[in-house]
């Protein structure tokens, strides 16, 4: 028996020459990767080392030879951004992947299960929601120590709950749906049901999601950098580097300026790249345009 799934019954080239005329999903697109590209470059080269400290070239304003200029420690600023970038999004994407891997089972099952179950899960996820990723950080790093690791923790649990609510509320409109009565006349069970029909057809709210999940995970690892609780010293963080550059704002401005530059570009590509992803997928905005 054939199932329907309901997705955009276009091609992949169709697909593609939408993405590529939605000018939030170009600009989108175009910013993530670059940022990308960067964090990818600096595994393997940097102008500078950023762990070798040139006290007699701190605070030089940009120039040819620091295009961002250097800090306090004369470590050079363009070198810090492309290493931040990379410690960053690994922790972003990291903490994106466990909320994706625990809160879409939960919120699948809860959505098959209903009832007593799926009111359990549900009571127990606002619990977790109710903790912020800065509350659970300072709890984390109270008993193990502040570190990158315990960031990525703090903001994987907060992202569980997001997933599960978004992936429960898409699961709970499509049980309804006929071809989901037609896998059940099959013999198929809940978890069959889940994977091979529900799942397929929340995708796009989970994609979608995820794109703003990650964005948040950038900003809430930079919050723990500038408090202390994320990335450690040497390794240079964003968030860390402005927390450095609060108190030299007069003497040196750029300290700030290009880290916290990088932030707000990143967050900014990667929202538009979801909402350019939505337009594009979701039939529903096709339709009206």
């Amino acid at each position: 028996m054939t199932m329907h799934v309901d997705i955009p019954d276009e091609t992949l080239a169709g697909i593609l020459a939408k993405a590529f005329r939605n000018t939030a999903f170009v600009t989108g697109f175009v910013i993530t990767l670059l940022i990308l590209a960067m964090a990818l470059i600096s595994y393997i080269w940097t102008p500078y080392d950023v762990t070798k400290l040139v006290i007699a070239d701190k605070t030089q304003g940009p120039s040819l030879a620091h295009l961002f200029g250097t800090d306090h420690f004369g470590r050079d600023i363009l070198s810090m951004v492309m290493v931040g970038a990379r410690n960053s999004i690994a922790v972003a994407l990291v903490a994106v992947g466990i909320g994706v891997g625990v809160g879409v089972p939960l919120g699948a099952f809860a959505a098959a299960r209903g009832g007593l179950v799926d009111e359990a899960l549900m009571r127990v996820n606002d619990l977790v929601f109710a903790f912020p990723a800065l509350l659970s950080a300072i709890m984390i790093t109270a008993i193990f120590g502040p570190g990158a690791v315990n960031a990525i923790i703090a903001i994987g649990i907060f992202n569980i709950p997001v997933f599960a609510r978004v992936a429960r509320a898409g699961a709970l409109a499509i049980w309804p749906r006929e071809f989901i009565l037609a896998a059940r006349a099959a013999g198929k069970s809940s978890t069959q049901i889940s994977i091979e029909h529900v799942l397929p057809n929340i995708a796009t709210l989970l994609l979608v999601q995820g794109t703003i999940q990650f964005a948040l995970g950038i900003l809430a690892e930079a919050g723990l950098s500038y408090l202390g609780l994320g990335a450690q010293p040497p390794m240079p963080s964003w968030g860390r580097m402005l927390f450095d550059a609060q108190t030299r704002m007069v003497v040196a401005p750029w300290m700030a300026i290009f880290p916290g530059m990088a932030i707000v570009i990143t967050v900014l590509g990667l929202n538009l790249l979801g909402d350019g992803i939505a337009d594009i997928l979701d039939p529903k905005s096709r339709r009206q345009r």
